[in-house]
């Protein structure tokens, strides 16, 4: 009778994994209604507007009705259709049979639909839109289905990036095609790039979103992908990009493998290296790996002393994908800005890199300082000097000081020797942004942390800050 009960057991694992599975394909057939979109355009302006002018519409709008219009027939079915019905039971997510009504597959097309008229009407790329939409839709089938023979979470986010990737360089291709774009070797790295890109931003949103989120992962992967799609992308190479995936992924499983950095921890390290290295290049890279490696390695350091103390991070060390963007937010923003700016004429590109380097020369020198320094006794805190309890918000101690002060100089030195520019003028400029954005990460601590912003806010706020003043002290200083 047990033997049997267990039988049923796994029959039962066995059928939810096969619904999942074939769910997730369904949803994907869905998503490939966007290559609808680029047949409408690719018919011509004439015959779109043959179309419109019996309606007295403008062929704009009916063009984007016409890529919009197959997503919501789809939404405006899953919100009727009968939950007795084999459709239903086909796209029905967990919470979907409790409500009656096929909510995910609702969102799913409304999402598509809403990328859709920002194809036909502001500007979003007809193939960028369409890979959008296969990112999500091809990325769950291989996601879910690697985890079907798995069962093993880091695999089966693999899964999602490698299909995902896939099936966006597909439908970006296609749909370039059917526009009359050639798919030339500089367009086809521009595809390529913008895959991974999409495929590593889901497999981040999905590993700390629900499934029920789909809709916006949808769109963030499109906003995101239409913003590079209107960088400057002529240095990108398909070698370039290679070199850049494998490298990132590689220190991305290091960073795993030794508990530096949780599963989203190391999607966002890996999708920030991968923007940094291609927008910028290796001399950006290594100021951002150097930051995520010695500052991975800095909260293991004596780590089980930092327990008993009460000043240890989180799941053991492993720094997640917050407390990586609250350090690194600013400098994507920056190599972002440095890549846009080469197509802005009179628009010094320099003082982009004084703002990358400057944040991350301030999340060294905290991190440092905080690892560090909240090892040693008698903190004091940074407002009034008075002794206080180790780990108090806001509390330095010399050690701590020192320790930030070594970290800030790391990034500097490595500013300064990589990039002509910079030279040793620029370096110290990185050094006091660094330290700059440490004291203020004290201060903002000692006073509004805990009340106004947690931690990881704060964080964001002195690499700000660092980067400000790094870009003020270059405009002072070199001008």
């Amino acid at each position: 009778m047990g033997k049997s009960g267990k039988g049923k057991c796994l029959s039962a694992e066995r059928r939810d994994v096969t619904s999942t599975v074939r769910r997730a394909v369904a949803f994907a057939l869905v998503g490939s209604l966007a290559l609808l979109a680029p047949v409408v355009v690719g018919t011509g302006s004439d015959t779109v507007a043959a179309l419109a002018a019996p309606l007295g519409a403008a062929p704009s709008l009916v063009a984007t009705a016409a890529m919009a219009a197959p997503f919501v027939l789809v939404a405006a079915f899953a919100l009727t259709v009968d939950d007795d019905r084999a459709l239903f039971d086909l796209f029905a997510r967990p919470g979907d049979r409790q409500d009656g009504t096929l909510y995910g597959l609702a969102g799913f097309s409304l999402a598509a639909a809403g990328l859709a008229l920002l194809a036909g009407q502001f500007g979003l790329p007809t193939w960028v839109f369409v890979g959008s939409v296969f990112v999500l839709g091809v990325g769950n089938v291989a996601g879910n289905a690697t985890d079907a023979f798995t069962g093993e979470r880091i695999l089966s986010t693999a899964g999602f990036v490698v299909g995902g990737f896939a099936g966006a360089v597909v439908g970006q291709a296609v749909a370039a095609r059917l526009v009359g774009i050639d798919l030339t070797g500089e367009f086809v790295a521009v595809v390529a790039f913008l895959a991974a890109s999409g495929a590593l931003l889901g497999a981040l949103l999905r590993s700390v979103l629900f499934e029920r989120d789909d809709p916006l992962v949808m769109v963030s992967i499109g906003l995101l992908l239409w913003l590079l799609s209107d960088l400057p992308l002529e240095d990108v190479t398909t070698t370039r990009i290679a070199v850049a995936l494998a490298v990132t992924v590689a220190l991305g499983y290091v960073a795993y493998a030794l508990d530096t950095a949780s599963l989203p921890g190391m999607l966002t390290g890996v999708f920030l290296g991968l923007l940094t290295m291609v927008l910028g290049d290796f001399r950006w890279f290594a100021m951002l790996i150097t930051f995520f490696g010695l500052g991975g390695l800095a909260s293991k350091f004596r780590y089980e002393e930092k327990e008993r103390r009460g000043i240890a991070e989180e799941n053991e060390g492993a720094r997640g994908s917050g407390n990586v963007l609250a350090n690194s937010l600013v400098a994507l923003v920056a190599v972002i800005g440095w890549a846009a700016s080469q197509d802005v004429p009179d628009l010094d590109s320099l003082l982009f890199l004084f703002a990358f380097a400057g944040s991350l020369a301030a999340a060294m020198s905290d991190t440092l300082s905080s690892e560090i320094g909240g090892l040693y006794d008698d903190p004091r805190l940074i407002t009034t000097f008075e002794r206080v309890d180790p780990g108090t918000d806001g509390a330095i101690t010399w050690q701590g000081e020192v320790a930030g002060l070594v970290g800030a100089g790391i990034i500097a030195g490595i500013a300064g020797a990589l990039f002509d520019p910079v030279d040793a003028v620029g370096a110290v400029i990185v050094l006091g942004a660094g330290v700059a954005g440490m004291t203020v990460d004290s201060l903002l601590g000692a006073t509004i942390e805990g009340r106004l912003v947690d931690n990881q806010g704060v964080n964001l706020l002195a690499t700000v800050a660092a980067a400000v003043v790094g870009v003020a002290l270059a405009v002072l200083v070199l001008a």
